[in-house]
């Protein structure tokens, strides 16, 4: 099959539902983003050989995966926040969605999954650490009928959050919300002003704004929050009327700066508390906000290196021993035997390697080889670990599917959601590639467009590193099996992730650091003929690779681009619901 084929449309879907499901037996589905987080720091994507000299970070998440079916290479779209979280919540690729900018609001031509699932008969809510997609007004909210926020200057929490008694509690309320309307529009502007944006990266001003206005939220409160929200739902299951629940949980503790309790740094940076130059180094760094995202003008030190991803594992390792009381939940209430659990990653970090720190420019796999985890029994294998490359996009699709897609956006019944939208959430539900016929054959596509706000930061500092490490270019990553093609600007480079993972080695460049110039082009028809296995690279040489995946690139992009909305990403509001639905008519998501 052509790439041209595997991005076509088929009519074919086969999520393994238990035989004789009604529609009230539709599931609940908790969907748990780890912001931040690299799949190869988790314990439970290690080798044999990795766990044996390595203390686990994730025994919670390890107990989870096997019970579950685990995405060994799990490709983000996106390798930051917004045009990621976009890409899974619409099922679209950043060139298609274009939400890629602090500044951009996802169009409302594009159905959210939140939006779909409610208008599905789900009951919606939200708990989100990271102010990005709880606070700033992108789009990102919409379809969640309850959106609690743990960062920014005043978050919200349910009412059982607050230890308060209830009259003090609704006074608190009304005084907070009229504080949260006056403080979005400050906090919006502080994400999309260049002057803000680059007097939140003073040192003197990081401590303020990350630990006053709860930069990372409150991973602990929401998780506290969510366990409550858990046994309300599993007490109202019996209820005449009770609806199944789709839960967005965003947790944001592996993200910059680190602050892990000490009971975590001892456990995964046992020298750190004596060893003053280790300490000095991580003071620093969680002060100076703008080396988080930079370019690093220097390699780090091999005891800075070593301390960012000690404590990152710490971090880590605390996250996942506060998620141990929500799997606890779900055991004991017994919501978890209908409940879809859904595990994954915005995007990973880089901690030094390839000369990046951060999540803002590459697309190595540290920053978009992400972890997914996905438990509901008798549907996803427990124990099931699947090598084929994935999109995390495709999550939208295999949530709708499982939820038995058939949502109607008016009370009347009218309209149904079209063919074609249907045709796409059977063609690419993960379901697909779970059962050995994987629709894009291991073909995956992450794009990083960079981050304007920070380009004019790195500008107004007159970075050298600016042009020198090609900030200015877009970079994407186009995956087929184990090959890996990175092109930034017009600049290719090629890995073999079966011997490379790292990629250390560019294939395009000899031993000298001369490019490959005398291998023979390949030709097209002969990429496409099928003569390379997935995993191998059969007789292909490098050049033939390239242009293999050079195609495949162009031509992934521009189907990408071909589903762009008719309306743009801009600051726009939906003023009623026959707006949303003429626009989605006019795209054919809707009949």
């Amino acid at each position: 099959m052509s790439f041209k084929d595997s991005v076509s449309l088929t009519q074919t879907g086969c999520f393994p539902a238990r035989a004789g499901a009604a529609a009230v037996e539709r599931p609940n589905i908790l969907l748990i983003v780890l912001d931040t987080q690299r799949a190869d720091r988790l314990s439970c994507y290690w080798s044999e050989a990795e766990r044996a000299r390595q203390l686990p970070t994730s025994p919670n998440l390890d107990r989870l995966a096997a019970e579950s079916t685990l995405f060994e290479r799990a490709i983000a779209p996106a390798q930051w926040t917004i045009p990621s979280h976009a890409s899974l919540f619409t099922g679209e690729y950043p060139s298609t969605h274009q939400t890629v900018q602090a500044d951009l609001e996802l169009s409302p031509a594009l159905p959210t999954l939140a939006e779909l699932l409610q208008l599905s008969g789900y009951t919606t809510v939200g708990f989100c650490n990271n102010p990005l997609v709880g606070i700033l007004k992108n789009g990102l909210r919409r379809g969640f009928e309850t959106f609690y926020n743990y960062g920014g200057a005043l978050p919200t929490r349910p009412p059982e959050g607050n230890p308060l008694p209830a009259p003090l509690n609704r006074w608190l309320a009304a005084y907070t919300q009229f504080w949260r309307r006056l403080s979005y529009p400050v906090q919006n502007a502080f994400a999309r002003s260049d002057t803000l944006f680059q007097l939140a990266l003073h040192p003197w001003f990081a401590s303020l704004w990350t630990r006053l206005l709860n930069f990372k939220g409150n991973t602990a409160a929401s998780i506290a929050d969510l366990n409550r929200y858990l046994h309300q739902m599993a007490r109202r299951r019996s209820d005449p009327g009770a609806r199944p629940f789709f839960c967005f949980v965003n947790l944001m503790e592996p993200h910059l700066p680190y602050w892990p309790p000490e009971p975590f740094v001892q456990k995964y940076a046992p020298y750190f508390k004596s060893n003053r130059e280790a300490r000095d180094f991580l003071r620093q760094y969680n002060a100076q906000p703008y080396r988080w995202m930079a370019p690093l003008p220097q390699p780090l030190s091999p005891l800075q290196a070593q301390v960012l991803r000690d404590v990152y594992d710490a971090e880590v390792a605390y996250q996942d021993h506060l998620l141990g009381s929500v799997f606890d939940t779900l055991r004991h209430t017994g919501l978890e035997q209908n409940t879809l659990v859904a595990i994954v990653a915005d995007h990973g970090e880089g901690l030094g390697e390839h000369d990046f720190v951060g999540h803002a420019f590459v697309v190595y796999e540290e920053l978009i080889r992400v972890p997914l985890i996905l438990r509901y029994p008798g549907h996803f294998p427990a124990g099931k670990r699947i090598a084929t490359p994935v999109s995390t996009r495709r999550l939208f699709h295999t949530l709708l599917e499982a939820a038995g897609f058939s949502p109607n956006l008016s009370p009347n019944g009218a309209p149904c959601v079209s063919l074609k939208l249907r045709r796409e959430v059977a063609r690419l539900s993960l379901a697909r590639t779970l059962a050995g016929e994987d629709p894009e054959q291991g073909t995956v596509l992450s794009e990083a467009f960079p981050p304007h706000l920070l380009i004019r930061a790195m500008e107004s500092r007159n970075d050298s590193l600016l042009r020198a490490r090609a900030c200015y270019d877009i970079r994407r990553a186009l995956y087929e099996g184990m090959t890996k093609l990175i092109q930034t600007g017009d600049r290719p480079s090629l890995y073999n992730l079966e011997q490379d993972p790292a990629e250390l080695r560019d294939l395009l460049w000899v031993g000298n650091g001369d490019p490959v110039s005398s291998l023979p082009d390949a030709d097209p028809q002969r990429c496409h003929d099928g003569s390379a296995g997935e995993a191998g690279w059969g007789s292909l040489s490098p050049q033939a690779w390239l242009a293999r995946l050079q195609q495949g690139l162009r031509t992934w992009v521009s189907w990408a681009e071909s589903r762009q909305p008719s309306t743009a990403p801009r600051k726009v509001n939906v003023e009623s619901d026959a707006d949303l639905v003429r626009q989605m008519q006019e795209l054919g998501y809707l009949e």
